[in-house]
């Protein structure tokens, strides 16, 4: 195995894992719990989801960069020799970022807060806010990951 092929297996494991986790979440964990779970069971399934889901993720916000400016190195030799659409990943990896660090910094704490204090209505509202931001994030990848698929010629 080349260098190239392991930091690129890399990266595609870590952008597997965060995106594919998403889409999981989004598409069939939550109905699947809306389905079969009354409102406080739902709400502490959802705050272990996401501490356990975070750990992949984290590791997903660590190794994108580091094996994505590894390949930038090893096939374009560096940041000025790549194409255009390696810039766009990069802008939507830090736009995917934010959006996740709003979930964990802000409102995951509400999603705790509630449900420590068995306040189910609000529970539900904190979780609705983050099922919204983890939707827009899921688009965010799911564009990230058919752009770089395709290799346009931007």
């Amino acid at each position: 195995m080349t260098p190239y092929a392991l930091v690129y297996a890399l990266h595609v494991l870590a952008a597997l894992a965060w995106v594919g986790g998403m889409f999981f979440a989004w598409t069939i964990l939550r109905p699947a719990a809306v389905a079969t779970l009354e409102a406080p069971a739902r709400l502490g399934l959802w705050l272990e989801v996401f501490r356990r889901f975070f750990h992949w993720v984290w590791a997903a916000v660590i190794l994108l960069p580091l094996s994505g400016v590894g390949m930038l190195h090893l096939s374009f030799n560096g940041f000025t020799g790549a194409p255009r659409y390696v810039q766009v990943m990069m802008g939507l990896y830090v736009a995917m970022l934010a959006l996740f660090l709003r979930v964990q910094a802000l409102q995951l704490p509400e999603l705790r807060r509630a449900v420590e204090a068995r306040d189910w209505p609000a529970g539900g509202q904190a979780l609705g806010r983050i099922r919204r931001t983890v939707g827009f994030n899921l688009l965010l990848g799911v564009l990230l990951v058919a752009l770089v698929a395709a290799r346009p010629s931007l």
